[in-house]
């Protein structure tokens, strides 16, 4: 039975040529969230997509000899290309939108025009300064250094005809919304928004372009192309059917439960997105969450500075678990975090090799070798030795939510790694090696035995959202079926049978080279 509906997005990527960990992160954490809503029984929409129009691509397309469409083709459906990397990293969204696609195409005019009808667009003259790779207008006042507050790249005096949104109109209550609700997370972000932006006077938004061509037209006034974040922004409903007749979804997911978007973009969809559906009428999303960067050396990973992580190289070394695991456990989702290879390989030993996939292979070891892969059902329980052990794993699922529900993913692993560490420790405490020695501490034996399925059960459930085919190897070998391993049942406590059988299987995530691993990096 459905709990109801969860609208989740991420934002759409414009197809760099370069795709990299950064991009990897902020997709991978929105599909944990997404199937962890689905295993809670939501009737669950997750879009992605690309962002395919701009000036940068079309200058692009023109070094390269192609038309802007073919570019972008080519890294959207080719080989390594965007969707590639999704099926690659075992991304589970429902739906993928480009806006190239004529549905997208014909709704961003409508759009435009009811902006434009509302009297909210008017046309004018822009003159100021432009960011082509942000495709951001700034005022000299925000620049910082004379270069752009977001990338540090330089910027490029412009001046043209162009249409405005009178973004300024909606100030008041785009502050209150994010002042006075939780609208935005987190809460850091709303004093960026507010100080830097709201403070200062929010000015009228330039809203189409007339120097260039790779954009939607507005239909009503040839020449002029609309400007890429309205066109960007738009996506998550028009993907439901606002404005065209592809879909018909919009009524049944929209408002957004949430759009998880990276620091550089809050602005866009903080401050102007809410704007543009004030004006056309329309219900805001329920909530924004801006996630932080993955650093290297000390800096955002980009293409132009040459020094990005490829996400491909590292999953098919790796494994694509490993590597989602890696990304939600080591990095707080809301603040930066410094990416180094060293720390991946760390990350997968420790955590991984040595405590997750040592317990799986310890505990149904001792189960074929003590009583032949099937457990009696007989037991002797001593409560006192038992009792933190139980009582971690059967309270789980109640932290491990909290922290789902406040985008901490990093903390719901950690709660779940909690009860992995205390079943190591408590195999050391009960020795089941000494226990199996003695004919008459069988009974007891076996109780040991099944706490460990038990816990290990209750933690990789709920680790499925995060590696969903590692943990489908560890429900088979710990015997565990189905419907044994989902959210209803990662809430109790002895749920596998007592008579459970097992299933020696392989090693699920073998232990590395430090040393021997960097080196291989390092030669790529």
């Amino acid at each position: 039975m459905s709990k109801g509906t969860y609208y989740i997005t991420t934002p759409i990527y414009y197809p760099s040529d370069k795709l990299h960990i950064g991009h990897t992160y902020c997709t991978v954490a929105t599909d944990a969230l997404a199937r962890y809503r689905r295993m809670q029984g939501y009737d669950v929409m997750f879009l992605t997509g690309t962002d395919e129009h701009g000036q940068k691509i079309e200058d692009k397309a023109a070094e390269a000899g192609v038309t802007p469409k073919e570019f972008v083709d080519h890294i959207v459906e080719g080989e390594r290309g965007v969707k590639d990397l999704w099926k690659l990293m075992n991304i589970s969204n429902d739906r993928f939108i480009r806006t190239t696609d004529d549905y997208h195409v014909e709704a961003i005019q409508k759009i435009f025009r009811a902006l434009y009808d509302n009297g909210d667009i008017y046309k004018g003259t822009y003159k100021g300064k432009y960011c082509k790779p942000c495709e951001s207008f700034w005022t000299e006042s925000q620049l910082v250094d004379g270069k752009c507050p977001d990338c540090g790249r330089e910027v490029q005096d412009a001046e043209e005809e162009a249409y405005f949104f009178r973004l300024s109109k909606y100030a008041d209550k785009v502050r209150d919304l994010l002042e006075n609700t939780d609208f935005l997370e987190p809460r850091s972000r709303v004093n960026e928004m507010v100080n830097n932006f709201i403070k200062p006077g929010l000015e009228d938004l330039c809203v189409s372009r007339t120097t260039f061509t790779w954009g939607i037209p507005v239909d009503f006034d040839p020449g002029h192309v609309v400007y890429v974040w309205v066109d960007a922004l738009s996506n998550y409903i028009t993907a439901l059917g606002y404005g065209n007749d592809k879909y018909h979804d919009y009524d049944k997911f929209w408002p957004a439960d949430v759009h998880i978007v990276g620091k550089e973009i809050v602005r866009f969809h903080s401050i102007i997105w809410p704007a543009m559906l004030m004006s056309l009428g329309l219900p805001l999303p329920k909530k924004v969450f801006g996630h932080g960067w993955l650093m290297l050396d000390g800096g955002k990973m980009s293409k132009s500075k040459g020094n990005v992580v490829d996400p491909y190289i590292l999953a098919e070394k790796y494994g694509v678990d490993a590597l989602r695991f890696f990304l939600m456990r080591t990095f707080p989702f809301g603040s930066d975090g410094n990416f180094s290879n060293e720390l991946l390989i760390q990350t997968i030993n420790t955590d991984l090799a040595n405590d997750l996939g040592n317990l799986v292979s310890r505990t149904v070891s001792m189960v074929i070798k003590y009583f032949g892969g099937t457990l009696p059902a007989e037991r002797e329980e001593v409560p006192a030795e038992d009792a933190e052990l139980v009582g971690l794993a059967s309270g789980l699922r109640a932290v491990y939510e909290d922290a789902m529900d406040r985008f901490m993913p990093q903390n719901a692993l950690a709660e779940a790694f909690k009860v992995i560490s205390r079943a190591n420790k408590y195999i050391d405490e009960t020795a089941p090696w000494a226990l199996a020695k003695d004919e008459s501490k069988k009974a007891r034996l076996a109780s040991v035995l099944y706490n460990l399925l038990e816990s290990v059960r209750i933690a990789a459930s709920l680790l499925v959202p995060f590696m969903p085919e590692s943990c489908e190897k560890i429900r088979s070998q710990i015997g565990a079926k189905a419907e044994e391993f989902g959210w209803e049942a990662a809430g109790r406590y002895g749920v596998l049978p007592a008579d459970v059988t097992v299933v020696k299987g392989e090693i699920i995530f073998p232990r590395l080279d430090l040393k021997k691993e960097l080196e291989a990096l390092e030669n790529l």
